[in-house]
């Protein structure tokens, strides 16, 4: 992509900037801004005016977001009222969503200019929102005057190293998008539980342990955070090459000096059990055997785990784009990238669950729970090893994994507590059925 936006840009200069930002701010998902780094990069370079880039850029950019303004505004409705419903939207929802313009427009339309895909959406919203016409157009100027002169001027001051730069970039700008989806996502949960208390605790009036539910998701709103905080800290020292990565070259190299071949053999058979092929199979079977118990909420739970975490794991590893360990190509059937290690987050996703399953459906004694955990937990940490030893990770890619998991292990436990509770009227489980 990134080499077919600098093609263009290098034949046909400012039209193909104009239109690229320009038909991004409308609502289509375009390079915009790859193309404006590319520019103001060939701009530095001495083949374009880095004032025509910026003058180009920002007008593309408010034309773009006034058209996308316009179709939200005249065409929200009428495409809520026709294919709302599926994606189980209605206009519940656009009145709501002009609540929120009306409250916090301003700032979400000049930050969304600096964030991918909301970039691309901010405009549509705020017109279905009905968002008052002369405020957007001053906060979309100000965002498109910043936007344009901010990543203008890194494409400019960086332009003889436009691969790097444009890297760096698609990972920040995709970064804010993931940490603003998560932190949507928590908020409409809380505000959802917060809605919901009274009936909450009304159910659980009925229960002996009666606040097992409202404990439970505490706890599992806390893991996540703990998840992301983890994550979000590693990943940002592997993205700047801060010293945790040269403790990750430190730990390899020293393994490796320590390597033998019946290691290499021990470890690699470990590193098996934390394979696609090996945790597809545990999915199968497992779902199957929840199947014929007509255990339905815990199969759609198990399968919606295993799903959600190899997606994440696609999604993550293309946003890093961190290159393996040198010679880890020995022990790899073919290519991927190195952040964060898939092993150590499936296996992390995919025992944790299958200890929870156990040791709600047929693991009850206390001693046998502590057991189940104790060697999942030691499984898991095995595996993650195993990567370290055989040279196909680095550290902060094992640790990266383990966040990662957490965060979604925790989020599909706390979901499939909530969807049983729900179901059987009242919370479905007390304390000692949790792993």
């Amino acid at each position: 992509m990134q080499g077919t936006v600098s093609g263009l840009v290098a034949s046909y200069g400012y039209v193909v900037l104009f239109f690229l930002v320009g038909l991004e701010s409308l609502g289509i998902p375009l390079p915009g801004e790859t193309a404006l780094v590319t520019a103001a990069a060939f701009a530095a370079l001495g083949h374009l005016s880095i004032y025509g880039v910026l003058t180009t850029a920002v007008a593309a950019a408010v034309i773009g977001d006034n058209g996308g303004y316009w179709i939200g505004r005249k065409g929200g409705i009428a495409l809520v009222r026709r294919y709302g419903r599926f994606l189980h939207l209605n206009e519940a929802h656009l009145e709501r969503a002009r609540h929120f313009f009306g409250r916090h427009g301003p700032p979400t339309v000049f930050i969304g200019r600096f964030i991918a895909l909301l970039r691309t959406w901010t405009a549509v919203l705020a017109g279905a929102a009905r968002m008052p016409y002369g405020r957007f157009m001053l906060y979309n100027a100000l965002g498109a005057v910043c936007w344009a002169g901010v990543v203008g001027a890194l494409g400019y001051v960086f332009g003889r190293n436009l691969p790097r730069l444009e890297h760096y970039m698609g990972q920040a700008s995709l970064a804010g998008v993931l940490l603003v989806a998560l932190v949507v996502g928590l908020v409409l949960g809380w505000r959802w539980f917060e809605r919901n208390r009274t009936s909450l605790v009304t159910r659980t009036a009925r229960f002996a342990r009666g606040e097992y539910l409202g404990l439970h998701l505490t706890l599992g709103l806390v893991i996540s955070l703990a998840g992301l905080w983890v994550f979000a800290g590693v990943t940002e020292d592997v993205i700047h090459h801060d010293p945790l990565t040269q403790f990750d070259v430190a730990l390899l190299d020293w393994l490796h000096a320590r390597a033998t071949p019946t290691g290499y053999a021990v470890f690699n058979t470990i590193s098996s059990l934390g394979s696609a092929v090996t945790l597809t199979i545990l999915a199968l079977a497992v779902g199957f055997v929840l199947s014929a118990r007509r255990e339905w909420i815990l199969l759609v739970g198990w399968l919606a785990a295993f799903a959600g975490g190899g997606l994440l794991d696609v999604v993550l590893k293309l946003l890093i784009r961190r290159p393996r360990p040198p010679g880890a190509a020995a022990f790899l059937q073919h290519f991927s990238w190195s952040f964060p290690s898939g092993h150590a987050m499936a296996s992390l996703i995919g025992y944790g669950m299958l200890a929870y399953v156990l040791t709600l459906l047929w693991i009850h004694r206390r001693s046998a729970q502590i057991a189940v955990v104790l060697g999942a937990a030691l499984l898991i940490i095995a595996i993650g090893f195993s990567r370290l030893y055989l040279g196909v990770h680095y550290f902060s890619d094992v640790v990266g994994g383990y966040a990662a998991g957490v965060l979604w292990l925790s989020a599909c436990i706390s979901g499939l507590e909530v969807a049983r509770g729900w179901r059987a009227g009242l919370p479905s489980a007390a304390p000692s059925k949790a792993p």
